[in-house]
C-alpha cells in the first residue's frame, strides 16, 4: 500500500485545506475559474510551439519532436527552505569537484578505501586518457544539475547528480518569461527571486575559466551535436542569450594544439569550449574513431592547456549512480562535515546482500541503471507488469554491475492542471549550479518537472513528463530584473 503524498501547497489535508504561508497560493487556485487556467495554459502551448521549444524522443517514428509540456499552476519554495537547499548544493558541488580532481590526480579517496577502486577505476564513464592532467582553474564540473525529491515538509533528497551534459536551464527560463506574461498577478502577489541573470552568471563562468593568459574576454563558444539532437533547442537559446557562436564540428579546427573557429573574416582562436556532447564524440582521435560530431585535435589542445571544454572530459564519473550511492561518504571527506542533502538509501547490486534483497522485492523497489538517463532503462515496482519485473530480475541476474536499486518514495505532489481540474501530480526539481574560478553560483530558481498521469512517478519529459515554473520567494520584497548577482560560496579544489 503506498504511503500518501505530502502536497506542498494543501498540505494532507487536501484542496479544502493550505499549508501554513501557502494560503495566498491556494486561494489563487481556488478562485481562478477553470476556463481561465485552460486559456493562459493553452496560450503558453501556443507560444512555446511558436517559440519552438521542443525535445525529441529517440527510437519512435512518429512526433519525435514535441512541445515540451508545461503547466501553468507553479511550484513556490519559502526562502527558509531555499536557503537550506542552496547551502547543501553548494556543498555538494564543492565535493564533487574535489573528488573529479582527486580521482583524476593523487586518488587519494582510494588509497583511503572510503570506495572501491575498480568501482572508480574500471568504470565506463572513468577517463584514463585525462589521467594526471588538470584543467584550468582545476574546476572540473562547471555546470552540474542535482536531481532532487522531496517527500515532506522538511524532507529534501538527491536523487542523482547530473555532471557531464546537464539540460534543461532554457525550459526553467522560458517557463519564467510565460508566467510572468500569462500570470502577473502572482508576481504582486510573491516576492519572487528572478532567475534572468543565469545566462549573464553562465557566460561569466565560462570566461572566468579561459586558460590563463587570454585577456579579460576570452573566446567562448558552445558545441553542439546538431540539429537532431534531443536538447538543441536549449543549444541554441543559449548561445543566442550568451552572445556567443553556436557551432558544430566542421566549424572547428585544432592547428599546433590551439583550436580556431571558422569565420568569414578568418580564423579566429577559441578559449573556451561549452560542449553539449559526450566525451565518446568530442574527439575521434582519442575516443570513438567513427565519431563526425567531434572536432580532430581537441583532446590534444586541451590536455595542452590551451582550452577549456566545460565541463571537463571524465565528469561522467560522478554521474554513475553506484558512485552516487558514496556521495555521504565522498561530501565527508572532502569538506570534513556530514551531507546537507541526503542521498535516497540505495542499495548497490553489485554487491551479493544488495542483490539478494533487490531480487527478492523488484515489486517494491525502483531498480536503474548506473549509467542511465532520461527515465529509460528504469523499473518502477509497484507499477510494472509481472513481466516487466521477471525481464528485470534476469538483466539483474545476469550483469548485476549494471544496477542499482532504492525504495519507491512517496514523492511530493503541487497542484496541476488536468483534463479533470486541478489535481495533485508528483514533482522532482533540478536546480542548476555554476562553478567557476571565482566560486560556486546557483540562481534561486530550478526546473520542476512533473508527472502528468496521475500516480505516476516518472517525470522525465521522454516518458509523459511536464515541467512547471519554480518560485523562489526572497525573504522580504523586492525587485523584479537583473538587479542582484547570486552570492558566490568559494570553491576549493581538494582536500590536503
Amino acid at each position: 500500500m503506498r504511503v500518501p503524498a505530502f502536497d506542498e501547497v494543501w498540505g494532507s489535508a487536501g484542496p479544502d485545506a493550505s499549508r501554513e504561508g501557502f494560503e495566498a497560493l491556494a486561494a489563487w487556485i481556488a478562485d481562478t475559474p477553470p476556463h481561465e487556467l485552460n486559456r493562459r495554459q493553452q496560450a503558453a502551448e501556443a507560444a512555446f510551439r511558436q517559440l519552438g521549444i521542443t525535445f525529441a524522443v529517440y527510437g519512435e517514428d512518429e512526433a519525435a519532436e514535441r512541445i515540451i509540456p508545461f503547466d501553468i499552476v507553479p511550484r513556490i519554495f519559502a526562502a527558509s527552505e531555499w536557503r537550506n537547499l542552496k547551502a547543501g548544493l553548494e556543498q555538494r558541488v564543492e565535493a564533487i569537484n574535489a573528488f573529479l580532481a582527486d580521482v583524476y590526480g593523487p586518488r587519494r579517496i582510494l588509497r583511503d578505501g572510503v570506495l572501491p577502486a575498480e568501482l572508480v577505476l574500471a568504470n565506463p564513464q572513468f577517463r584514463p586518457q585525462v589521467a594526471g592532467s588538470r584543467p584550468p582553474h582545476d574546476v572540473y564540473a562547471h555546470i552540474c544539475g542535482i536531481d532532487m525529491v522531496r517527500t515532506g515538509p522538511n524532507d529534501f533528497f538527491v536523487l542523482e547528480d547530473n555532471a557531464r551534459t546537464p539540460s534543461g536551464v532554457s525550459y526553467m527560463l522560458e517557463n519564467r518569461e510565460a508566467m510572468i506574461r500569462l500570470c502577473p498577478e502572482l508576481f504582486e502577489m510573491f516576492p519572487v527571486e528572478p532567475v534572468d541573470d543565469y545566462t549573464d552568471l553562465l557566460l561569466s563562468t565560462l570566461r572566468s575559466v579561459a586558460p590563463h593568459g587570454r585577456g579579460s574576454e576570452p573566446v567562448c563558444v558552445l558545441l553542439t551535436p546538431g540539429h537532431f539532437n534531443s536538447a538543441f533547442y536549449e543549444h541554441s537559446f543559449l548561445a543566442d542569450a550568451m552572445g556567443i557562436e553556436l557551432v558544430e564540428s566542421a566549424d572547428l579546427e585544432v592547428d599546433d594544439d590551439i583550436v580556431w573557429m571558422r569565420t568569414i573574416d578568418g580564423r579566429v582562436r577559441v578559449d573556451v569550449i561549452y560542449r553539449r556532447l559526450d566525451d565518446d564524440y568530442i574527439d575521434p582521435l582519442v575516443f570513438r574513431p567513427d565519431s563526425m560530431l567531434g572536432v580532430p585535435g581537441l583532446m590534444a589542445a586541451y590536455l595542452g592547456g590551451n582550452v577549456t571544454l566545460a565541463n571537463a572530459p571524465g565528469t561522467g564519473i560522478a554521474d554513475d549512480k553506484a558512485i552516487y550511492s558514496y556521495m555521504p561518504e565522498i561530501v565527508r571527506y572532502y569538506t570534513g562535515a556530514e551531507a546537507k542533502l541526503p542521498n535516497v538509501e540505495t542499495w548497490r547490486c553489485r554487491e551479493k546482500q544488495a542483490l539478494t534483497y533487490t531480487l527478492e522485492n523488484l515489486d517494491k523497489l525502483v531498480v536503474k541503471l548506473v549509467d542511465g538517463s532520461g527515465g529509460y532503462g528504469m523499473l518502477v515496482g509497484p507499477t510494472a507488469s509481472k513481466a516487466e519485473i521477471e525481464r528485470f530480475r534476469e538483466a539483474l541476474v545476469a550483469e548485476p554491475h549494471r544496477y542499482i536499486a532504492q525504495p519507491t518514495l512517496a514523492l511530493s505532489t503541487v497542484p496541476t492542471l488536468t483534463e479533470k481540474g486541478v489535481a495533485p501530480r508528483h514533482v522532482d526539481f533540478r536546480p542548476f549550479c555554476l562553478s567557476g574560478a571565482d566560486g560556486i553560483r546557483i540562481v534561486p530558481g530550478g526546473l520542476t518537472r512533473v508527472a502528468l498521469r496521475e500516480g505516476s512517478l516518472v517525470v522525465n519529459s521522454s516518458q509523459g513528463g511536464g515541467t512547471k515554473d519554480s518560485l523562489i520567494l526572497a525573504d522580504r520584497p523586492r525587485r523584479r530584473g537583473k538587479t542582484t548577482v547570486p552570492e558566490v560560496a568559494p570553491l576549493r579544489s581538494g582536500a590536503d
